[in-house]
C-alpha cells in the first residue's frame, strides 16, 4: 500500500466522521442514558457481532464489566461470540445462523438489550438473534452499515454508519461505543446507588 493510499484511507475517516458527528450523537446518548436504567435497575446487556465486529462487541462489554474513564459499580454485559465452546457446538448443532440466537434464549430476559454490530447489516445468525430477542421481550439495538439494510428493520432502532468502506465502518463503530459509555457512566452518576445495580434477578428466576 502507498503512502497516497494510507492518506486516503485516513481521508475517507475524516469525511465520514464529519456526517457521523451529527446524525450519531442524539442515538447513542440516548442509549447511554437507556442502558443505564436497564443495567441499573438489574437488567443486562447482550452483544454479538461477527469478525471485526466480533470484537467491537467484547470492547464494549469490558468497558461496562470493568470501566470505561472513572472507577464505577460492575454491570452485567456479554459478548455472545466470546463462548467458543458454546458458539461451535451450536454451530454444529443447529447450524451457524442459530449462534447467537440460541444464547439469546438461554441469557435473555424480558427487559434486557441486545445490540448487534454488523458492517453489512446482512448476517443471517444476527437477524435470527434479533427475532429471539424480540420474541423474548428484549430491546433490539443496531450499528450497522449504510441504510437500508435488513438488520436495521430488525432492529427497535439502529445506529446506520453513512460510509462506503467496511474498514471505515467498523473505526466508527468503536466511536460510537466509547460515546455510548460516556454517555452510559454520565447516566450512572445520576441514577446508580454507590454499591451498585440491584440484584433483584435471583428472585425473578434470572441467572
Amino acid at each position: 500500500m502507498t503512502l497516497a493510499a494510507d492518506v486516503a484511507h485516513c481521508d475517507d475517516l475524516m469525511k465520514a466522521l464529519e456526517g457521523f458527528r451529527q446524525y450519531a450523537a442524539p442515538v447513542v446518548r440516548r442509549w447511554g442514558i437507556s442502558l443505564a436504567e436497564h443495567l441499573g435497575a438489574g437488567a443486562r446487556l447482550l452483544v454479538a457481532g461477527n469478525g471485526g465486529s466480533a470484537a467491537q462487541a467484547q470492547h464494549l462489554t469490558a468497558e461496562l464489566v470493568g470501566r470505561y474513564r472513572e472507577d464505577r459499580p460492575a454491570f452485567s454485559a456479554l459478548a455472545l461470540h466470546a463462548d467458543t465452546s458454546s458458539t461451535t457446538a451450536i454451530a454444529n448443532d443447529f447450524g451457524v445462523q442459530e449462534i447467537f440466537a440460541r444464547q439469546v434464549a438461554a441469557h435473555g430476559r424480558t427487559g434486557d438489550v441486545l445490540m448487534l454490530l454488523s458492517t453489512s447489516g446482512a448476517s443471517a445468525n444476527l437477524l435470527v438473534a434479533a427475532k429471539e430477542a424480540h420474541r423474548l421481550g428484549m430491546t433490539v439495538w443496531a450499528l450497522t452499515g449504510p441504510a437500508p439494510n435488513p438488520l436495521e428493520g430488525s432492529a427497535d432502532e439502529a445506529l446506520c454508519v453513512d460510509a462506503a468502506a467496511s474498514a471505515t465502518v467498523q473505526e466508527l463503530h468503536l466511536v460510537a461505543v466509547h460515546m455510548l459509555c460516556e454517555s452510559f457512566d454520565r447516566t450512572v452518576e445520576r441514577l446508580v446507588p454507590s454499591d451498585g445495580p440491584r440484584a433483584d434477578r435471583d428472585a425473578e428466576g434470572g441467572v
